[in-house]
């Protein structure tokens, strides 16, 4: 294995020296096959010779010409091996020079060895003494040096792993036919100057040893540094899975799954490791979606994908198999940074595989199988294909975006509406009085829709999924198609008669995730007094710009009609969270829209615009009130989900909210002055928050705080109260304020009355 040192200063040219030599070789053996088929296989060939003393000169006679012409072909092989070498070696040689320049520039030293550390001696003395007593200091200068050392130790691995593949292709291409009988192997007739293919070749080789349940640790160890090698390497990666096929790939995937969660589970993190590898070699290999090999392992994937497969310990029912785009999918779960035409056809061809499925009359999904694919236990599985593929398109959020956009397709809709999500057997019926097996009883899994939802949060918003402790930014702007995703979602999820408009469990949180970011809009919308967003409310079937969302010289604004957003804004809060994430949205809203009021504006005609924060708040006074005074709903579970919302709100609002859009995004902060009105309410209701037992005692603070009629005037007072151009001793300022409040309030009752309209049923 190369070192640091050895890596920095062997003479690579020493290999195309060696590779001019071997071309030699084959050049002079060139000349002795012309002179042997000349001057002794040419003898056989005289028509003066017959007989069968010339047959067996012939047949003797041609083995040893071919000996010459196998000769050379192994000879140009092993140049054509040597100058791939230099070649890989001179490009990792310099990725590692590299990474010591960075470092030594980033203020760093690295040894001959390729040891890094801080080099003080570049430190004035007052950065000696700050670093010597500041652990802020020595924890930045701890991870710097760390951070340089992994890459530098990244970068050796990356010429170890090369080093290692040259000796595979060396070892390989001087291996002829074998003579049996203990002769002595004759040249290599079919040598082939291609590192990467006989990686590929001992891969298959060793992953048919994996599957057989023969494998070594040392075959384990290969394969790991295989896929390793080929993550990064578009020739290796397809070469590798073009030997092993679409079918070889899932068969691997599904052993090294069986022996992770199953059968020797003490090793799991080398199993999963090295499938890890072997999806980011499959992310690497499909990043051309015009290449041969691309449409060829994509039409090999189509027919392995519906084909089944065996993984051990994975189901208690025995002989029970997976579907190979199950496989993949679970697969792919591994790596990142797929190629987003080969996650679209990759979901594209997963649904057409469920839908011809159905149509040939089965009745139960194509991906069923027994109980429930959710949890710590068996989550791992993407029992749910195209649901797993959607997941890990999220990350890719226009990808998402343009698969989703229904201008384009009806996946949208098919996903809203025309899928059968209920894909594992629940129990299977007994006939009354039977005592045979009856149909299987389908179910949704327990997880189902979570890839789905995250992809619609990506496509509606123009970045990842927020995480665990993220809110949205209600000021965020977005393009045509991410408007139409979410005018489309909120449009599919209205009501078609009554008022009720039930959200699938597992997309509330992510649809009020992207709802939330479209703030600015639905403040407007359910303020109900902006032109533009009444007359560009109608739908009227597909969603286009005026129906659904208009643009301007803003922007593009999301404009559906006000009934429709109340009834799915109500069928979303049916999750506590959900709902503190979209009022959240809305108070931070308002906030921002007090902040932006200029110097003096107290005393300036703002009362309308005061009297539409009331009349929005209004309309979540109404979903809460709608929520409790559910049948469905008992006293505790009324409490219990006061106290929820009451908690995350409180959790979002008293610290400053940090969030970044995406990798090229904007960062944004909320400050305190933002948040001033906020805070307010919160901190109050933090302070009794913490005084109390039990959820019973809390939701009381809940209904207390929670409520437009006590927070809309702490919110216009504490909003007040942070404005240095306002005494709040003034008399006469003091009556503005009680202007604005009631004019708050009064808006308030507007936005009630209009939200009862919309959330009562008067059909009956």
């Amino acid at each position: 294995m190369p070192t640091y040192h050895e890596i920095l200063t062997t003479d690579l040219s020493a290999l195309t020296t060696a590779a001019d030599r071997w071309d030699g070789m084959a050049g002079e053996l060139h000349k002795q096959e012309t002179a042997y088929q000349r001057d002794v296989h040419g003898i056989t060939l005289s028509p003066q010779f017959v007989g069968e003393s010339q047959q067996a000169a012939n047949a003797r006679f041609s083995i040893r010409l071919t000996e010459y012409q196998n000769a050379q072909t192994e000879a140009k092989a092993i140049a054509a091996l040597l100058r791939e070498a230099n070649t890989q070696f001179v490009a990792l040689r310099k990725k590692l020079e590299s990474a010591r320049d960075e470092a030594i520039a980033a203020g760093m030293k690295v040894s001959d060895q390729g040891l890094v550390s801080y080099d003080t001696g570049k430190l004035s003395q007052g950065d000696r003494q700050e670093l010597a007593h500041d652990p802020d200091y020595q924890d930045s200068v701890r991870k710097s040096v760390a951070s340089s050392q992994a890459r530098i130790d990244q970068c050796v691995q990356d010429v170890n792993d090369a080093d290692k593949g040259v000796e595979v292709a060396l070892t390989a291409v001087v291996k002829g036919p074998d003579l049996g009988f203990g002769q002595v192997p004759d040249f290599n007739g079919k040598a082939q100057g291609s590192i990467e293919k006989y990686e590929a070749d001992e891969t298959k080789d060793i992953a048919q040893r994996v599957n057989s349940g023969t494998a070594s640790p040392a075959d384990y160890q290969e394969l790991q540094r295989v896929f390793r090698d080929s993550a990064g390497d578009k020739v290796l990666s397809q070469t590798v899975l073009d030997d092993l096929g679409a079918k070889g790939t899932l068969d691997l995937s599904n052993t090294l799954d069986g022996l992770a969660y199953h059968s020797d589970r003490q090793h799991s993190g080398q199993y999963l490791d090295i499938q890890k590898s072997l999806a980011m070699t499959l992310a690497t290999a499909t990043q051309d979606p015009n290449s041969d090999f691309y449409k060829n392992f994509r039409a090999d994937m189509q027919k392995a994908g519906t084909e089944q497969f065996k993984v051990d310990g994975l189901s208690p029912i025995p002989d029970e198999k997976v579907r190979g785009y199950q496989s993949l999918v679970t697969l792919m779960q591994q790596g990142h940074g797929y190629n987003g035409q080969f996650l679209e056809d990759t979901a594209d061809d997963i649904r057409h595989a469920e839908e011809s499925y159905a149509a040939k009359g089965n009745l139960q999904s194509i991906w069923a199988l027994r109980d429930k694919f959710s949890g710590k236990d068996r989550g791992w599985f993407a029992n749910d294909p195209l649901d797993g593929v959607l997941g890990i398109m999220s990350q890719d959020p226009k990808t998402s975006t343009a698969y989703l956009d229904p201008a384009h397709s009806d996946n949208l809709n098919y996903l809203m509406h025309n899928r059968d999500w209920n894909t594992v057997v629940d129990h299977f019926a007994t006939p009354p009085g039977g005592t045979t097996v009856g149909m299987p009883v389908m179910a949704e899994d327990g997880d189902s829709r979570t890839g789905f939802g995250a992809a619609l949060e990506a496509a509606a918003t123009g970045h990842p999924p927020l995480t665990s402790g993220q809110d949205p930014w209600p000021e965020a702007h977005h393009d045509e198609a991410q408007t139409r995703v979410m005018a489309d979602v909120l449009d599919q999820l209205k009501p078609s008669t009554g008022t009720n408009a039930p959200v699938p469990a597992n997309l509330r949180q992510p649809i009020a995730d992207a709802l939330g970011e479209y703030a600015s809009d639905t403040h407007n919308i359910l303020a109900g007094v902006d032109s533009h967003y009444i007359t560009s409310s109608n739908i009227d079937g597909s969603v286009s710009d005026g129906h659904g969302y208009f643009t301007d010289g803003h922007g593009v604004h999301l404009s559906v009609d006000p009934k429709t957003l109340t009834q799915v804004m109500r069928g979303l809060s049916d999750d506590p969270s959900a709902y503190a994430t979209l009022q959240k949205a809305e108070d931070r809203h308002i906030n921002y829209e007090m902040d932006q009021l200029p110097k003096g504006a107290l005393h300036q005609d703002i009362n309308a615009k005061f009297e539409n924060f009331g009349a929005v708040r209004g309309t979540y006074s109404v979903i809460q009130e709608d929520i409790i005074n559910d049948d469905r709903m008992s006293k505790y579970a009324a409490a219990d989900w006061k106290a929820k919302v009451a908690y995350h709100v409180i959790g979002g609002a008293l610290t400053p909210l940090y969030f970044t859009a995406g990798a090229e995004g904007p960062s944004i902060a909320y400050g305190d002055a933002l948040q001033r009105g906020v805070d307010t309410v919160t901190w109050d209701m933090d302070n009794q928050w913490k005084a109390q037992a039990d959820n019973e005692a809390n939701a009381k603070v809940a209904d207390t705080f929670l409520s437009a009629n006590k927070d809309l005037p702490l919110m216009v007072n504490g909003w007040a109260e942070g404005r240095s151009d306002i005494d709040m001793n003034d008399p006469t300022t003091q009556t503005r304020i009680a202007d604005l409040t009631t004019a708050a309030l009064d808006g308030q009752t507007r936005g009630i009355t209009n939200a009862r309209n919309y959330l009562v049923d008067t059909t009956n």
